[in-house]
């Protein structure tokens, strides 16, 4: 692995940890909590520096249901986690307690609260748009370098139980209330197991990566699937090999049935 996709890849297990960590509020305190605040906002913005290349292409290239898609997941995420970063500051009684921040408490909380939540969900969605990617990352680390078929029937099954398992823990924790602010106060239960809330919030996290992974691939798919039967090819990189010799069947058929009529 090259050194900047190794760097690339500490930093969003990081921002994993990170992520989880801060949604236990309730088991480490607030001095814990500001500084692994802190300490996710220094990742976020590593992250985009590493990525930058992704900001560059914008511009370029057309754009796919899939590409819109991720725009969207991205762009939200973007302003989900600078929300988060601003009320946390203007929340912090810890680290940024030294700043002349007086007012919009109220305002803060329940930002705060409700980015929190939006947060963690885009930031599942966001891992799941790029599971190819991640996957390929860690099968390499692990020595997994060809895909075995019993080795992928047992992860997609673990896979489709942890998603069914994350969404009734989805449902039950009430999350979607505090994410539309139905609910202006979490409820924290301070004697649950600590394993037990994160094997939640791990499941919740797969059940979001299982649904963006799948979802994706189904968008590509039906997309192929047009763009065979328009008679065009598209431009995905994957299939780039390919174009010139679509393109050749294409034109061909197309001449034959011209010719024919």
């Amino acid at each position: 692995m090259k050194p900047k996709a190794a760097v690339k890849m500490i930093v969003d297990i990081l921002m994993t940890a990170a992520l989880l960590f801060l949604m236990g509020y309730q088991f480490w305190g607030d001095a814990a909590h500001e500084w692994a605040g802190a300490g996710m906002f220094v990742l976020f913005i590593l992250h985009h520096i590493l990525n930058r290349g992704w900001y560059r292409a914008l511009t370029k290239g057309r754009y796919s249901p899939v590409r819109v898609f991720q725009l969207v997941i991205n762009l939200l995420l973007l302003l989900v986690m600078m929300g988060q970063m601003v009320s946390g500051i203007i929340l912090s009684r810890c680290v940024f307690s030294f700043l002349p921040i007086s007012g919009g408490m109220s305002f803060a909380r329940l930002l705060h609260m409700a980015a929190a939540y939006w947060g963690f969900v885009l930031m599942a969605l966001h891992l799941g748009l790029h599971w190819n990617m991640v996957s390929g990352r860690l099968g390499k680390v692990l020595g997994h370098s060809r895909s075995s078929r019993w080795r992928t029937i047992a992860g997609r099954t673990a896979g489709i139980g942890l998603a069914v398992y994350g969404f009734f823990a989805f449902i039950s924790r009430d999350l979607p209330d505090y994410m539309f602010l139905r609910t202006q106060f979490v409820f924290m239960d301070f004697s649950e197991p600590v394993a037990l809330f994160y094997l939640d919030y791990l499941a919740m996290m797969g059940f979001f990566i299982f649904a963006a992974h799948y979802l994706s691939r189904g968008m590509k798919h039906y997309e192929e699937k047009y763009w065979e039967f328009t008679g065009t090819v598209s431009d995905s990189p994957r299939r780039s090999g390919n174009h010139g010799r679509r393109k050749a069947e294409l034109g061909a058929g197309r001449t034959y049935r011209n010719h024919r009529t």
